[in-house]
């Protein structure tokens, strides 16, 4: 009975030593947790507001928000049970190897929502833009975070990842409200020059959509092998490109004959000599 007695109280010596030594520890851990999250709440909602004030896409609001909120919490989780006496080295090393494992897994992917992140954040172009890139023309559709949709003028759906997209060249139509129509035009050799600059005036001057500021530009702008070539410039509103440029098109082959101007093709000339 003694000796049982005895084993009784060296146990109950340990857990009383073992609570005076760790107990003190985890009530700091359990303060530092509480007042920890209140404190990450109120900066997750700073964030929150701080972005929504600032010119980021607000798609991308959410999300930052929530990155923000699990960073801190997991920062807050590592310096609670360091406080508790929990040896993090190996805890790391395991997190830092999975981390690895999984980003050499999705490295595609994550290059693509990174490709999102910066597209979003930098706005290289918006919803309704025109753009040219990797390939394919198109109206933006849609700008998710990990790819962006197009829709192609004959009205094809293309989606194109964000990575490649993001450091690839990329052409914005509608970034600038002005764009310049330019066109080649030829006449015979023989035709009256004055009467194709009279031809192409009347032309500009009859579209209301073409400006007068930046003026339009006519030179001669290459002597081929069966035409005169010149080259005119207008200036148009983005939305009027393609309406001014085929409309001119138009009256250039229905009403040039009107001003006594021939469009040329190529022509050869061959010369039958008699030996008789």
């Amino acid at each position: 009975m003694e000796q049982q007695a005895t084993v009784v109280n060296n146990y109950l010596d340990k857990i009383i030593d073992f609570g005076f030594e760790y107990a003190p520890k985890l009530i700091g851990g359990i303060l530092v947790l509480f007042i920890g999250l209140w404190v990450t709440n109120l900066i997750t909602k700073a964030v929150g507001k701080s972005l929504q004030k600032s010119n980021i896409d607000q798609s991308l609001v959410p999300f930052l928000r929530s990155i923000t909120n699990m960073l801190l919490k997991a920062l807050l989780a590592i310096t609670v049970m360091g406080m508790i006496g929990i040896q993090m080295t190996s805890f790391v090393a395991i997190i830092g190897a999975a981390g690895l494992a999984v980003g050499l897994a999705l490295s595609g992917t994550l290059q693509n929502f990174a490709g999102g992140v910066v597209i979003l954040i930098l706005k290289p172009f918006k919803i309704g833009d025109m753009i040219e890139a990797q390939g394919y023309t198109g109206i933006v559709k849609e700008i998710s975070i990990f790819s962006t949709m197009l829709n192609t003028p004959d009205k094809k759906l293309v989606i194109i990842p964000n990575g490649p997209l993001s450091t690839g060249a990329l052409t914005n139509f509608s970034a600038e409200p002005l764009r310049r129509v330019d066109w080649t035009f030829g006449i015979a050799y023989g035709d009256d020059v004055e009467n194709f600059k009279k031809a192409i005036n009347d032309f500009i001057a009859e579209d209301s959509r073409i400006l007068k500021d930046p003026a339009p530009f006519m030179g001669l702008s290459e002597l081929a092998d069966s035409s005169v070539n010149f080259t005119v410039r207008v200036w148009v509103d983005g939305p009027d490109y393609w309406g001014v440029f085929f409309d001119m098109n138009e009256k250039v082959y229905t009403r040039f004959g009107d001003y006594k101007l021939n469009i040329p093709f190529p022509q050869m000339d061959v010369h039958v000599q008699s030996n008789k």
